[in-house]
């Protein structure tokens, strides 16, 4: 990964920068404009289209771009002119970027399901490298975008930086030092499935979220799409319904405390949390090794006695880590997080409280819904009601609290690309079944893999 930082200063010494366009002017869009536009040689940022066009010309303001330097453009006509004039361009017109062919990268952070579903897909359609920082979005539809990305010969990944692209990253390492990636963790401070934006309020206003938002970390909605990504980029599965999450006091308990499951970790490998780790918020994986010699030397190297070794980082940066994924994406081609497993697990929609026939359910991290991992093939033999699918659907009966529900307790709205998209994923690509396809380079006894 350090050869990206001379990569960029090549593009920049050249006069040939990354050139992106993004769509999406929320609090993390603004992050990634006054990163990109501050601290990210070789790369420019070139256009942004939000559904509030003051919140795109405030991202470029906030980076500071003069107001005179941008450009509200509405034709693809405007967007040439105003870029070829150096300026900024901003629009209410998202398409227009999907279909902005002089830029190298579309990097879309909506933080919505529907509306990202639209963006990545036309994107895709117009042969777009794509790079999304939507967990909920590819944790519904992934794979099946991943599929036509395919086709159409482009890339999609999400982003490094989000826990997801930390884990894969920390899975390769742990991959290329030879150890086998039983388990890949996130590490989370607070895991309470009750938690809504009433609850979460205080914290939200202390720092800077939406309370939705925040609900969604707490109530662990957001963690159960993230581990959804890396388990299928990689085959890993959940151990059971929601995963175990057991508390810790430090990351170095994890081999210890995920022992009992020892035989799912070796047979299948399994994404998981803990709760009240240190040194917090990070990531973590269990690399497995059996040869005695390479046991010996990483008890010297104060990894412990094994089969099972800790590995972690201790932060995830978000913004700050979204120009190693452009450059990643469009220098070498190199996804940081994309379904190459297929469809191995899913996050279901979980009754928050009691729900009575007629409510509407609302949207992630609000008040009806929580998100939990179910492995993809438990979810369809049960009919169960994905995360991403929930919001807006009418429910046909009651439901009581912490039940899952199902595709025949709802009536789904019409209309929406994101079932089109859920239907076709259903039809194409079949859930896995346990041990299907494990990406891991080494088998448990230290031989190399069957290829896949």
């Amino acid at each position: 990964m350090i050869i990206i930082d001379r990569a960029l200063a090549s593009r920049q010494r050249e006069g040939s920068p990354i050139s992106v366009a993004m769509v999406g002017a929320g609090a993390m869009g603004k992050a990634i404009a006054l990163q990109l536009l501050t601290r990210t040689p070789g790369i420019e940022l070139v256009a942004i289209a939000n559904r509030t066009l003051d919140n795109a010309c405030d991202a470029f303001i906030a980076a500071g771009v003069q107001r005179d330097d941008i450009a509200v453009v509405e034709s693809r006509h405007d967007l040439d002119r105003a870029t070829e004039a150096g300026r900024r361009a901003v629009t209410t017109g998202w398409r227009l970027l999907c279909d902005f062919d002089r830029a190298d990268a579309l990097l879309e952070v909506t933080g919505a399901v529907e509306h990202g579903a639209h963006v990545v897909h036309r994107a895709i359609d117009r042969g777009r490298t794509v790079i999304t920082m939507n967990a909920e979005l590819q944790g519904t539809v992934g794979p099946i975008l991943r599929q036509h990305a395919d086709r159409a010969g482009v890339l999609l990944t999400d982003s490094d930086g989000d826990q997801p692209g930390v884990m894969m990253n920390l899975y390769r390492f742990v991959e290329g030092l030879g150890l086998r990636c039983v388990l890949l963790g996130n590490m989370k401070g607070l895991q309470d499935a009750y938690r809504n934006p009433t609850t979460q309020e205080g914290f939200a206003k202390a720092h800077h979220l939406t309370p939705h938002m925040a609900a969604s970390f707490a109530d662990g909605t957001k963690m159960s799409f993230e581990m959804a990504l890396v388990a299928n980029a990689t085959g890993l599965r959940a151990g059971c319904l929601g995963l175990y999450g057991p508390p810790a006091t430090s990351v170095y308990e994890a081999a210890d405390l995920f022992s009992p499951h020892a035989d799912q970790m070796l047979e299948t490998g399994l994404v998981d949390y803990v709760v009240g780790a240190q040194p917090g918020p990070g990531v973590f994986a269990l690399g497995y090794h059996d040869d005695p010699e390479q046991r010996r030397w990483l008890h010297l190297y104060k990894l412990g006695d094994g089969p099972f070794y800790t590995f972690y980082t201790p932060y995830h940066l978000c913004h700050l880590e979204v120009p190693n994924t452009i450059a990643r994406a469009v220098i070498f081609r190199d996804p940081v997080v994309t379904p190459d497993a297929g469809h191995v697990v899913d996050v279901v929609a979980t009754a928050k409280r009691d729900l009575r026939a007629g409510e509407r359910i609302d949207a992630i991290g609000w008040y009806t819904t929580y998100g939990q991992c179910e492995n993809a093939v438990d979810a369809a033999a049960a009919d169960h009601l994905p995360m991403g699918v929930a919001e807006g659907c009418t429910l046909r009966v009651d439901v009581p609290k912490d039940t899952v529900l199902s595709y025949s307790d709802v009536v789904l709205p019409e209309g929406r690309l994101i079932d089109r998209l859920r239907d076709e994923q259903r039809r194409a690509i079949p859930p896995a079944p346990p041990g299907s396809d494990r990406l891991s380079r080494r088998s448990v006894d230290g031989a190399p893999a069957a290829p896949r």
